[in-house]
């Protein structure tokens, strides 16, 4: 079986979260992909046979501002935006994983500034079998 790293290596995060679902997000809050101020990707922080770490990464656009106004309820949005469809993203991961369903539960985190130009929201999945 390939590492976690290989399984949720950049590119592969971007068949689970594609780019384009950015501008998705921002059409369906705004009207308009152009008004969002940050580009949202995931990556993978860490892994076990038991729990697996990732990053929604928001990446701040051009000189938009990242404030932390407007990330900080974003936990709350992803949970139950259709677009974000936190709950396709979770399975996805665990299936890539190769966890069986129904024995892994997931945890979205609260808001991170990690920079002016970059916060992240931790996303967890841990295996209960």
């Amino acid at each position: 079986m390939p590492s976690y790293d290989e399984i949720f290596a950049p590119a592969r995060m971007n068949e689970v979260f594609p780019p384009e679902r950015t501008a998705e997000f921002f059409d369906a809050l705004f009207g308009d992909p152009e008004e969002g101020a940050y580009d949202i990707r995931m990556s993978l922080l860490s892994a076990s046979d038991r729990k697996l770490d990732f990053l929604f990464e928001l990446h701040q656009r051009g000189d938009a501002c990242l404030a932390c106004n407007l990330t900080y309820g974003l936990p709350g949005v992803f949970m139950r935006h259709p677009v974000i469809n936190i709950k396709g993203v979770t399975a996805d991961l665990a299936q890539r994983a190769g966890w069986p369903d129904g024995a892994w539960e997931w945890k979205l985190g609260t808001t991170e500034e990690i920079s002016k130009a970059l916060h992240v929201i931790p996303l967890s999945l841990r295996r209960i079998d």
